[in-house]
């Protein structure tokens, strides 16, 4: 399961669409706020609704999609949603150049952009495994990983560097840019994908909506993996904007060291991800799945102790650097876990279901820590966040599942 592990040109041009989409996301990391702030003038509340509201009911758009998507051909699919990210996203520059850009049309392509990005998520986890044989799922996606944290450690700075000499337009146009050259790397797989089977005489009902949600909380290990998903990706994000206000207010810490001590960790994803399948391979899927989410959930209880100067900020980057490694190994087993346990045409249901509620417990716990920080104080709140995320551990499957039951489709596998 090392590097070399070769897994064919189609699943290369997988992942090099895949790495080009995440750049593009990243170089624009802040650009909607800094466009609603600079060139539109835009106060807190509109600013924080781009991130809450336009990612709420992107997901929400994203529920029908789900069950829509199941049964049409995945690669078609993922290279839609990547047009209709690139065209949303052009339509910023363009209302800009011509001086009609609104909030509302950035609040617009924030929920187009979201919805488009949950059902090519859950596309591309279905296509993958069509396209690659079990055995080989788990290098793909330590990949997948590998590629994130990169992308995310080289990309705000260039990002960054680009809206200095440029304006934060100029970085959604590099955004769109990067959705059009993913839809040609998905486009140059090529291959033969057979649609999937379906009776002519079914159609999509109101009920089916929430098939996905039916099919996890059936089902007896994916159901405690995707609470436990759901309460730690919650927990840890709402407590990101409370870091802020501590770090950046009362500690006194310079904007420069607030990036610094959350960008230099992400190393550790990366130190993850190669572990992963080594680690797998010794101690066995089930062993390092529990393992790695119980560890990834005792770190942030460390931040309750955070205070000013150097030892404050290397707490943070210690404990940034523990969780990051320990979701860097989980990350890639966890989602291999939950392709091969779900049924191959239940997966782009699974997927939207799982992502959608992952997107809306995050939103809704990030409001409730909000609150909680102005009572409580963000130290408090951001202590009260890690003692919960103890006991996370405990929706953790507690025995290995085998896969699902089903004739797999012929892996189309090329070279």
């Amino acid at each position: 399961m090392g590097s070399g592990h070769r897994l064919g040109r189609r699943f290369g041009w997988l992942w090099g669409a895949y790495g080009a989409g995440a750049l593009g996301t990243w170089l624009a990391f802040g650009a909607f706020p800094l466009i609603a702030i600079q060139v539109l003038h835009a106060g807190p509340a509109e600013v924080a609704a781009l991130s809450s509201v336009g990612a709420a009911v992107g997901a929400a758009v994203a529920v029908p999609l789900g069950a829509w998507v199941e049964f049409r051909r995945k690669r078609h699919v993922l290279i839609a949603m990547d047009l209709v990210r690139c065209a949303a996203l052009l339509t910023v520059p363009t209302a800009f150049a011509l001086g009609v850009l609104t909030f509302l049309q950035l609040l617009l392509v924030s929920v187009v952009v979201a919805a488009a990005d949950i059902t090519f998520r859950a596309a591309s986890g279905a296509y993958l495994k069509t396209l690659l044989p079990a055995e080989d799922l788990l290098v793909a996606n330590a990949r997948f990983e590998s590629t994130a944290w990169t992308t995310t450690i080289i990309g705000p700075p260039l990002g960054g560097a680009a809206i200095g000499f440029l304006g934060p337009v100029a970085t959604v146009v590099a955004d769109a840019v990067s959705y059009l050259v993913s839809a040609l790397g998905i486009r140059a797989i090529g291959g033969h994908e057979p649609p999937p089977e379906r009776p002519e005489s079914a159609r999509l009902r109101a009920g089916d909506l929430l098939d996905g949600w039916r099919y996890i909380l059936g089902d007896a290990t994916l159901r405690p993996l995707f609470l436990n998903t759901a309460l730690f990706n919650g927990l840890v994000m709402a407590t990101s904007p409370l870091l802020a206000v501590l770090m950046l207010g009362r500690l006194g810490f310079a904007p420069w060291q607030y990036g610094l001590a959350f960008a230099a960790p992400s190393i550790g994803g990366l130190l993850g991800s190669r572990l992963a399948g080594p680690l797998v391979t010794r101690f066995g899927q089930h062993q390092v799945l529990v393992a790695s989410g119980a560890l990834r959930a005792i770190w942030p209880v460390g931040l309750a102790f955070l205070g000013p100067g150097t030892g404050g900020l290397l707490l943070v980057m210690g404990v940034e650097l523990g969780l990051i490694l320990c979701c860097g190994v989980f990350n890639p087993v966890h989602a291999t876990y939950r392709l091969q346990r779900t049924a191959t045409d239940r997966v782009t249901r699974t997927l939207s279901a799982w992502a959608v509620t992952t997107k809306a417990s995050t939103a809704l716990l990030t409001a409730v820590w909000g609150l909680l920080g102005g009572l409580l104080g963000p130290r408090t709140a951001i202590g009260l966040a890690g003692v919960l995320l103890l006991a996370t551990p405990l929706l953790l499957p507690r025995r290995a599942a085998a896969p699902s039951c089903e004739p797999e489709p012929a892996p189309g596998r090329g070279r």
